[in-house]
């Protein structure tokens, strides 16, 4: 297979997702501590934006090179969202995922160098309460096919979201790629969301 890798620093076609993902999170490791900076800010304003009003939000806590990673315990892509309800997952390897409610402060360390709530933790089936899934990609392309890390935690959880959820994967704006592989178990994403170019619609969701 070969992807159209336009927009990650590629010149010429990447043959593999390893290969891709590898190129991505080269360039995410790459950014200088004010660009990542710059970028959290600008999707802290925008998820403001496209979560008002929305009830239960699915969501998760970004980490490393994540657009929207923030030094120390703080989570500025979530701290300053109000009149929300928040749930970030739970991974556990042979387990589907589970969901917690985000509350400032409370995280704690978890598996996969990932921070998440203590228990009590709330079954695979509450993300079909969100009207609003904020989900972690590496690449996203314009049909809404979504790379993520290769786990599968997502793939195995997104079929139970609710069908009119907006599904929305966060990624850096040369993120948004021309294709991606797709295959039988995905489930399109409906919009990227970006720090430069904001919320675009995505694959028959698109204008």
């Amino acid at each position: 297979m070969v992807v159209q890798a336009k927009g990650v620093g590629a010149n010429v076609a990447i043959r593999t997702k390893p290969e891709l993902r590898a190129r991505i999170l080269a360039a995410r490791r790459a950014l200088t501590g004010p660009e990542r900076a710059a970028e959290t800010r600008s999707l802290q304003t925008q998820i403001s934006t496209v979560t008002y009003g929305a009830g239960t939000v699915c969501a998760y806590i970004p980490v490393g090179s994540e657009p929207g990673a923030a030094p120390g315990d703080a989570v500025p892509i979530l701290d300053t969202l109000t009149g929300v309800r928040i749930l970030v997952p739970i991974a556990r390897t042979g387990l589907p995922m589970h969901w917690a409610e985000y509350r400032a402060g409370e995280l704690v360390g978890a598996p996969f160098g990932l921070r998440e709530p203590p228990p009590p933790w709330l079954a695979p089936e509450s993300i079909a309460e969100a009207t609003v899934l904020l989900v972690p990609a590496l690449a996203v392309d314009r049909d809404g096919v979504r790379l993520g890390r290769g786990a599968g935690f997502y793939d195995r959880v997104l079929p139970m979201a609710d069908p009119h959820a907006r599904l929305i994967a966060v990624v850096r704006d040369d993120e948004v790629v021309d294709t991606l592989p797709a295959e039988s178990h995905d489930v399109p994403m409906t919009h990227a969301l970006t720090p430069g170019r904001g919320l675009l619609q995505l694959g028959s969701h698109r204008e």
